[in-house]
């Protein structure tokens, strides 16, 4: 046999070793690391995420995997909890809710991925990117504008209850994004013949305190913000709205299924579902750098019918017919 035959059958061999090696050693999982500052049953927004990211062919426990965290409410927890992210080394950090959830991982890491959803103020004055076409850092995703609807829902508000004149604002003190969004509740009444009551909270532990003094000011309407506290909250705000017969407006979709009165905003559902294409498009070799912030592009008008019940309100026909869903 020759030489030169020889050379090529050790070169064949080798080839299909290294070939076979290849083939036993598994492939690299991608982990999405997902952080949030709710109760862990609360989040079935993930679920929208993960049935998003199945169509695009990616399936849980095979193909990727996940590590969730869950600040419960407090937020003190939220630095600790993107820090273990970080250790994990995931691929990609998911923030979901306020400021201070996507502040968190922002702060951890320089380098890993992270996609937003449910930032409430400008990202780009919050600090979280240079500019919405190109975020220039490490952070991406989508701002749902809680703030800018601000007058939409007082104007909704007026117009299911056409009586109302006096509206209590909740408000977290020191929360910047409260603060923004009662500046535009307050220029939106002016315009619609209102006036604004804020009330402070500091925090949890604080509601009592200003139900109590709610209760003595008769209002005649309620608008929450969003927010982790409000969230964690937003059963008890909705009991006291229903005990005081408060009409309430929300800038979150679930606080309506708790019987809250009314929500105007974003439809969540489709900027969670949203979320798989940034993933996706990481996964992929993307930069967050070069992949623009979204605004949302549908909206919903949530609207409790059974509440309205309880409280002794009629909506009118005319804003019924503009909901996009009726709880009744």
């Amino acid at each position: 046999m020759s030489k030169k035959i020889i050379l090529i059958m050790l070169a064949t061999v080798m080839l299909a070793l290294v070939n076979l090696s290849e083939a036993q050693q598994p492939k690299k999982v991608p982990r999405i690391g997902y952080l949030t500052s709710s109760e862990p049953a609360r989040e079935s927004r993930f679920e929208a995420i993960r049935l998003a990211l199945r169509e695009l062919g990616y399936i849980e426990g095979e193909n990727i995997a996940s590590e969730y965290r869950y600040a419960a409410g407090k937020l003190d927890r939220l630095p600790e909890l993107a820090a273990e992210l970080v250790r994990l080394k995931v691929d990609i950090i998911v923030a979901t809710g306020g400021g201070p959830v996507i502040q968190a991982p922002k702060n951890a890491t320089k380098t890993i991925p992270i996609v937003m959803v449910g930032q409430g103020a400008d990202p780009v004055e919050a600090g979280l990117v240079e500019s919405l076409a190109r975020p220039g850092g490490n952070v991406t995703g989508l701002t749902n504008l809680l703030i800018q609807l601000g007058d939409k829902r007082l104007e909704l508000l007026k117009q299911a209850v056409p009586k109302v004149v006096r509206v209590a604002v909740l408000n977290v003190r020191g929360n910047r994004t409260h603060e923004l969004e009662l500046k535009e509740v307050q220029t939106a009444a002016r315009a619609l013949g209102l006036t604004i009551r804020s009330w402070e909270v500091q925090g949890t532990h604080d509601f009592d305190r200003v139900f109590a003094a709610m209760g003595k000011q008769r209002s005649d309407g309620l608008y929450v913000p969003g927010g982790p506290v409000m969230r964690e909250n937003e059963k008890r705000i909705a009991g006291f709205a229903l005990k005081s017969r408060l009409p309430s407006v929300y800038t979150t979709r679930a606080a309506v299924d708790a019987g809250g009165l009314m929500y105007y905003g974003a439809d969540l559902a489709d900027s969670y579902r949203r979320v798989a294409y940034y993933v996706d498009r990481i996964l992929k070799g993307a930069k967050p750098a070069d992949l623009p912030v979204e605004q949302p592009t549908k909206f919903e008008l949530v609207i409790n019918l059974k509440t309205a019940k309880q409280i002794g309100l009629t909506i009118p026909p005319a804003v019924l017919a503009r909901a996009d869903k009726v709880i009744k």
